[in-house]
């Protein structure tokens, strides 16, 4: 019959203990740097971007109404000026970042 994980994992180590590998340091020793952050905003953009994409075509697919409708609803709401231009601009930032990111790893 086959071996149990922890049997499998106790037979791992000892072997890595045999041999004197080293171990991997811990994450909490590396200091933040700017690429990290960035690194990891540019995933955290890819991942919103693929969320809204992916419910604005949900959205689109169940809601009864054209995106018409839905528009003039929101204009109907006689929202102020700050809050129209906070919503474009976090609408806007997640794509513009994580393009222009991209371009930059890419070169």
């Amino acid at each position: 019959m086959g071996t149990t994980a922890k049997e499998e994992m106790a037979r791992f180590w000892d072997k890595n203990t045999k041999s004197n590998r080293p171990l991997s340091p811990h994450v909490s020793i590396y200091k933040w740097s700017l690429p990290m952050a960035m690194s990891i905003t540019h995933r955290g953009t890819g991942v919103a971007l693929s969320m809204g994409v992916s419910l604005f075509g949900l959205a689109a697919l169940l809601l009864p109404e054209q995106f018409p409708h839905y528009l003039a609803m929101v204009k109907s709401l006689s929202l102020g000026p700050a809050l129209i231009y906070s919503a474009k601009f976090a609408l806007v930032f997640p794509f513009s970042y994580h393009t222009w990111n991209g371009i930059r790893h890419l070169v």
